[in-house]
């Protein structure tokens, strides 16, 4: 039997605006597609917290023993600059400016994507498609559209008709727009518009003679417009009809929207039974944004090269802070906020260090299989990563009460316990400790061992001096000594 036999999973369901038990569509499988990211630059902080976020519960389902076909696609082709549906496509423009090719800049920032998302311990996904990669099936999906007179075609170019849609549907329905409201907010079209109506969106553009990105069509050669490439790859991969969709909150309009309507057009099925919408990364209480100078690269912060922050933080160290947000929460990051999730890391990962070494008795003072089930209730409560980094923590202080003799624990209750920490916090949480690791770590513990019994010679000696010497620069350079009836240990 698997383990999600036994859990009941509830998810907040953007399209409900309500918190839904979750039921996939064939039990024991669960399709996922999530927006990827428009490679013509370094992948954005806040990008990674989205893609972190489908990470986790990605490995949350594959821990419960679900077979997960997880969908996260690459835009390469049909973004344009400000998302808008008329102006240069985003990795031409990249292109121009730097005299590359087009598919060079792809090329540059898909492979930093890859390295970044690597160093923060992701799983990749089941399949990666790009957009480039899709140009057919996006063309069967526009002409099936245009037959079933939801688009038009003018001038070499192809928009969905909004307002034909919505007298049979509900335009609108996932971000709870309506489209009388859109239509009074927005300014009428000039002549030279090729769209009936400001709210139609382009299915495919026609390509002007500088536009380097360019296929044959039906209609003359042009490009896919955005939305409709997440239409078709995750039709493709994961049925008309399939189990979550995923991406940040600002895709929930238009893209996700227009999502809905091309598939609705298309098939005359709702895509997606659960959307689910991350929240915004700020940086010291503002949004980011490189014109301000409030900005920061994944990479930065890795390597301490910038002028935010007063270290560098490891990648691990960042995901851990990450998870101590809920997926749906705004998170603000900041030096103070990232020193402190890092005294909590590493406590977490000192516990987990110490457990090998942990006494067994007779008897437990811990009553493990209850902490484990809430550990399991916290994240069926829409993936509360935030409850259960608190559960691991109340794990923690019974793991340092034991260490001390004030509390006890049976082998069995030590294995479950064991077990338990390593799934929440390596599997799920996707954390590294690279200290139990590191051939490095090894030899900074010799070293400290070597110093601790120096340390130890010179207070027999009673030479309190050098004993306290070694005790407060051990302090200075971050490494604290624990003196304990079994003696001493230390911790970073």
């Amino acid at each position: 039997m698997q383990l999600y036999e036994n859990q009941e999973i509830k998810v907040h369901n953007s399209l409900t605006g309500k918190k839904e038990i979750f039921t996939p569509i064939n039990k024991g499988h669960i399709g996922m597609y999530v927006c990827g990211p428009t490679v013509y630059s370094n992948v954005h902080l806040g990008n990674c917290r989205t893609f972190m976020s489908f990470d986790m519960i990605f490995r949350y389902f594959k821990h419960l023993g679900y077979k997960v076909r997880y969908v996260r696609n690459i835009t390469d082709a049909g973004h344009l600059v400000d998302d808008a549906e008329d102006g240069e496509d985003k990795i031409a423009k990249k292109a121009r400016l730097e005299k590359l090719e087009p598919m060079e800049v792809v090329q540059r920032y898909t492979v930093d994507f890859h390295n970044i998302l690597e160093k923060f311990n992701f799983l990749p996904p089941s399949i990666e498609p790009t957009a480039t990669g899709h140009i057919i099936e996006q063309i069967e999906i526009i002409k099936d559209i245009l037959n079933k007179g939801y688009a038009y075609e003018t001038n070499g170019s192809v928009y969905f008709d909004v307002a034909k849609f919505n007298t049979d549907h509900e335009y609108g329905k996932l971000s709870g727009r309506k489209l009388e409201d859109m239509i009074a907010n927005t300014r009428d079209l000039t002549a030279q518009d090729d769209k009936r109506n400001p709210q139609d969106f382009a299915l495919w553009k026609k390509a002007e003679p500088q536009h380097i990105m360019r296929w044959p069509s039906p209609w003359g050669d042009g490009f896919p417009g955005w939305h409709l490439e997440c239409t078709a790859m995750s039709t493709k991969y994961l049925g008309e009809t399939f189990d979550i969709h995923g991406g940040g909150m600002d895709l929930k309009f238009p893209h996700h929207e227009c999502e809905i309507a091309q598939a609705e057009a298309s098939n005359g099925k709702s895509p997606v039974n659960y959307w689910l919408h991350t929240n915004m990364l700020t940086l010291n209480g503002r949004k980011m944004a490189k014109s301000t100078g409030n900005s920061i690269l994944p990479g930065e912060i890795f390597s301490g090269e910038n002028d935010i922050l007063s270290k560098a933080f490891s990648p691990s160290m960042v995901r851990f802070f990450m998870m101590q947000a809920h997926y749906t929460s705004i998170l603000d990051i900041s030096n103070d906020a990232l020193l402190a999730s890092e005294k909590g890391f590493n406590k977490l990962m000192e516990a987990i260090n110490s457990l090998k070494s942990l006494p067994v008795a007779s008897s437990s003072n811990f009553n493990v299989a209850e902490w484990k089930s809430s550990c399991y209730t916290a994240m069926n409560d829409d993936f509360n990563t935030p409850i259960l980094i608190a559960k691991l923590f109340d794990a923690v202080k019974h793991i340092n009460l034991i260490k001390e003799g004030n509390e006890t624990i049976t082998k069995e209750d030590k294995e479950e316990l064991e077990q338990t920490l390593y799934a929440f916090i390596f599997d799920v949480l996707g954390l590294e400790n690279k200290s139990s690791s590191d051939a490095d770590s090894e030899k900074l513990g010799g070293v400290v061992e070597l110093l601790i019994q120096l340390r130890k010679e010179a207070r027999e000696n009673k030479d309190f001096a050098t004993s306290d010497k070694i005790r407060d620069q051990l302090s200075a350079l971050g490494i604290q000594l624990k003196d304990g009836k079994d003696g001493t240990t230390y911790s970073l």
